[in-house]
């Protein structure tokens, strides 16, 4: 079995594969401060809940864009699952050619999504995950990957309004508001930052299609992705499971270099 990690700055996900398929899949608070012995120990009751056993995994591949949890899942896989992880770093293990200045400035977690992307689709694209972070990513017809924008998170733009705005209270935003113009408080905060940020995602993507010219098709992935899917005018198709994919594939294609090499 594969097991395939990636650590965002709010949320971690953790996926198994056997073999191609995704058996069970987790996402889970990203703890700067954790060891690996307390990772090993929420492991083991996630296996153990899914019927895993973790000396089946024969393999584990990460992506991260928390340097501080590094060491700690390094420590984890070689002194509980007996082998040292794979680690996505653009520079080295993608397969996908990076057409930047330079490379290493982009983070894992969006190669990853790019691959998965061309991968599934194998056209022109942009791809929008919906995490801390708001990324847009553009991937050429050739399967280059071209750059992209980033944007505050929908979850980081609600604190900033509760936080800055002293009468404004905390809102929910798992669900779009009935209208457009709120008739209170609450309903005008969520319709500001959830039709608002469609109106961001639609403006951006025709504004990448203006400079890509092409007709990319537009993925959107993230925990946030069916709601932004629903009121963007401007998305195609919804992948929750892209980043995943994305690591399988990646460590796919090192086991075949390695075979190659050998």
């Amino acid at each position: 079995m594969l097991l395939v990690i990636d650590v965002g700055n709010t949320n971690t996900v953790i996926g198994i594969f056997q073999d191609r398929q995704l058996i069970t899949d987790w996402r889970i608070r990203t703890e700067r401060n954790t060891t690996e012995d307390e990772f090993n120990a929420l492991i083991v009751t996630l296996f153990t809940g899914s019927g895993i056993a973790p000396g089946a995994i024969s393999r584990t591949i990460i992506s991260s864009v928390v340097p501080t949890v590094v060491n700690i899942l390094d420590a984890f896989c070689r002194r509980y699952l007996g082998h040292a992880p794979r680690w996505v770093d653009p520079r080295h293990a993608s397969p996908m050619p990076i057409l930047l200045p330079n490379p290493a400035e982009v983070g894992a977690d969006r190669i990853v999504n790019a691959v998965a992307a061309y991968h599934r689709y194998g056209q022109s694209l942009i791809v929008i995950d919906f995490g801390t972070a708001t990324t847009f990513d553009a991937i050429s017809t050739a399967g280059e990957y071209l750059g992209g924008a980033i944007s505050p998170g929908i979850m980081i733009s609600a604190e900033a309004l509760f936080m800055k705005a002293s009468k404004l209270p905390r809102v929910e935003i798992f669900s779009a508001p009935r209208h457009v113009v709120g008739t209170d408080t609450i309903e005008s905060m969520q319709s500001g930052l959830i039709f608002g940020y469609a109106g961001l995602v639609d403006g951006m993507v025709r504004r990448m299609r203006a400079e890509m010219q092409t007709a990319p098709k537009v993925i959107a992935t993230g925990g946030l992705a069916p709601l932004m899917a629903d009121v963007a005018e401007s998305i195609d198709h919804v992948e929750t499971d892209l980043t995943l994919e994305g690591l399988r594939l990646i460590d796919e294609m090192m086991n075949s270099d390695s075979s190659r090499k050998a």
